[in-house]
């Protein structure tokens, strides 16, 4: 008679955090808002990525390998029930190319996704005006992060800052 005892280690993901504790701010895709299915990576348009180049600890899920998903992290410094002002972390010179891409986006009202703490986050990437002649990119995301607690319950986006593009600016 043999005993065969199995321990499967997984890693729960709680969703429980300290104050002050890293929270992870994850780039999902980007793409038109008439065809969902139609999505690239976050970064493949020039937006900027945050100054922090490392985390804490990364474990992908079985589901999110199941869904395909190719979170890149967002370089965002988040804490906990942190406070933090609005704060300028980059420039973007837009070259022709750049410009091209944005203006691109724009036109095919391209949003983004987003997650911290898995909960999704959806954004707008810009607005063409009224005329149709002039293309506007959000530039500023504020976040609103709810807790409960331990846990994080919800996280609302601003889109603040909206600036016409136009080639060869910063």
């Amino acid at each position: 008679l043999s005993l065969l005892i199995v321990h499967a280690g997984c890693d729960e993901h709680e969703h429980t955090y300290e104050d002050g504790e890293e929270v992870v701010l994850w780039m999902n895709t980007v793409g038109p808002y008439h065809n969902r299915q139609e999505t690239y990576e976050y970064f493949s348009l020039p937006f900027c990525r945050g100054p922090k180049t490392t985390i804490g600890h990364y474990h992908e899920t079985l589901g999110e390998a199941l869904l395909g998903g190719e979170l890149e992290f967002s370089g965002l410094d988040i804490d906990f029930k942190g406070d933090v002002t609005k704060t300028e972390y980059c420039q973007v010179e837009l070259t022709e190319e750049k410009y091209q891409a944005f203006v691109y986006a724009v036109k095919s009202h391209y949003w983004y996704q987003m997650y911290i703490d898995d909960l999704p986050i959806w954004g707008i990437v810009g607005e063409i005006d009224e005329g149709g002649d002039g293309f506007y990119i959000w530039t500023h995301k504020k976040f609103d992060i709810g807790q409960n607690s331990k846990q994080i319950v919800d996280v609302n986006l601003t889109s603040e800052s909206k600036v016409k593009l136009e080639p060869n600016v910063k």
